[in-house]
């Protein structure tokens, strides 16, 4: 692992690093925030998964997080959203290739060399940030945007009692049902779409998964609620499960950093009541 920078912010460290990936076989970049804390003390983690064609620079510079996650001593990291390099396959559409990993393990060519999110979200980067961060992996809480809490949900559906508290920002909560996620699963996993429920979280509540708690806002004026997002899907899935959630819809907000930080601080406390010691 390399440091690419360091800044002081917030009473703790904002740092960027890139490591190689095994999962990937490429160059990987995410950003970690450690809060000051007592020597020897180790702190919870809160994972933050990003939307299309980002990075994690998105969240970094746009998210703010940084007070909240200072006041209640957690660390916060950001992962890139896709594999990067010259001899990484993309496409030259937003919604499909590089920033546009969906956290999925792909098995089409030409992307299954490169394309191994979901291994590399839900193993190697932890494994790393284990190594080298203050963390306490007993006390993790993750959260995502769009197409970020699409993974949000599904990697934390997948990993039962890995994750104590789970939230999202204007999540994919069913990519068999909307266009983005047609066109990501064909492409990464191929056209059976048996195979897709792992990485819906709609279909993997219906198949029995389930969160102890569940934290989701999003914004009425979304452009991509009606077609992409629908909300409702998960509203009624938890609802069928009867698992605990609040789905909040908030009026007048659109899909952007300016909706996500405006809550971000109460999502922040709320992912650090629950992982209390």
């Amino acid at each position: 692992m390399e440091t690419v920078s360091t800044n002081r912010a917030h009473g703790g460290v904002q740092g960027v690093y890139t490591h190689a990936s095994a999962a990937t076989g490429t160059p990987m970049t995410f950003s970690v925030f450690v809060p000051d804390h007592a020597p020897g003390a180790v702190l919870p983690v809160l994972w933050y998964l990003s939307g299309l064609t980002c990075t994690h620079a998105n969240v970094t510079e746009k998210g703010e997080y940084r007070a909240a996650c200072a006041e209640h001593g957690i660390v916060f990291i950001a992962p890139d959203t896709s594999p990067r390099g010259d001899d990484v396959p993309d496409d030259e559409v937003y919604d499909f290739g590089k920033g546009a990993g969906f956290y999925v393990d792909a098995t089409q060519a030409p992307w299954a060399a490169h394309f191994r999110m979901r291994r590399y979200i839900e193993e190697e980067l932890p494994a790393l940030v284990a190594r080298h961060f203050p963390v306490d992996m007993a006390r993790q809480g993750i959260t995502g945007h769009s197409m970020g809490g699409h993974g949000a949900l599904t990697i934390a559906l997948r990993n039962p009692g890995r994750f104590r508290s789970v939230s999202a920002f204007a999540p994919i909560v069913s990519p068999l049902h909307c266009p983005w996620g047609d066109k990501a699963l064909t492409g990464y996993i191929g056209a059976d779409r048996a195979r897709w429920r792992e990485y819906d979280a709609c279909a993997l509540i219906e198949d029995g998964a389930r969160l102890p708690d569940l934290l989701v806002d999003q914004g009425t004026a979304d452009a991509f609620l009606a077609e992409q997002l629908k909300t409702h899907l998960l509203e009624e899935a938890v609802a069928r499960a009867g698992m605990p959630a609040t789905i909040r819809m908030r009026q007048g907000y659109d899909h952007s950093y300016y909706f996500i930080s405006t809550f971000m601080a109460e999502h922040v406390g709320w992912h650090a009541a629950r992982l209390q010691k």
